[in-house]
């Protein structure tokens, strides 16, 4: 991956510090199994990609800095891709363009002409179509990551952001990952949404 990006040096340390960071004991859902998860879409997905390596190098940053109590976590993710990017000798228009691929997981919404930013989101956004049995695992883990805050404001927040993607025409952008997961995630979401409303 970063031969093809046009790395001239790496850091050989880079993979171990990201491993860690996604082990980090505040983490209950944005861990190694995330992105394991994020990484067997991404296998089966990558021949939908234009820059197949920026994706896929946006994957292993996506979640890198995860910190519950901030709102900054991918800003702080995207820099630490573009900065390592940087550090690899690549281009620095490379480097931002991964960092903004990084930076669309913020709000999970892709431009209308941007591929890359949609099959990244629909990839990260996957779990949503996931089984009900990894679903109702998946709501566990994201709750563990919030002790410090109050069951009813959670409940509160945590249905307006699921509401939100049941808003949407198509919680999926790419052909593919809406066939797939669609009506499954809407299932899934509508069940959880009943639950936090009860």
């Amino acid at each position: 991956m970063w031969t093809a990006l046009g790395a001239q040096t790496v850091s050989g340390g880079l993979f171990n510090q990201l491993v860690r960071a996604y082990g980090e004991p505040q983490r209950h859902y944005h861990t190694l199994q995330h992105l394991r998860e994020c990484l067997a879409h991404w296998e089966a997905a990558s021949p939908l990609a234009r820059r197949p390596e920026e994706v896929e190098l946006a994957l292993w940053f996506h979640d890198a800095v995860y910190e519950p109590t901030r709102n900054d976590n991918e800003a702080r993710s995207a820099e630490w891709a573009r900065s390592s990017v940087v550090a690899a000798g690549c281009p620095p228009e490379l480097a931002q363009r991964i960092a903004s691929l990084v930076l669309a997981t913020a709000s999970h919404e892709a431009p209308g002409d941007d591929p890359d930013a949609q099959l990244l989101l629909d990839i990260d956004l996957a779990i949503l179509g996931a089984s009900a049995a990894r679903f109702a695992e998946y709501e566990r883990q994201i709750r563990s990551e919030y002790p410090h805050v109050p069951e009813a404001d959670f409940r509160a927040r945590r249905a307006r952001i699921l509401a939100g993607f049941l808003a949407r025409p198509r919680i999926f952008a790419t052909t593919p990952f809406h066939d797939a997961l669609e009506a499954r995630a809407r299932e899934n979401i509508g069940r959880s949404l009943a639950a936090l409303q009860a």
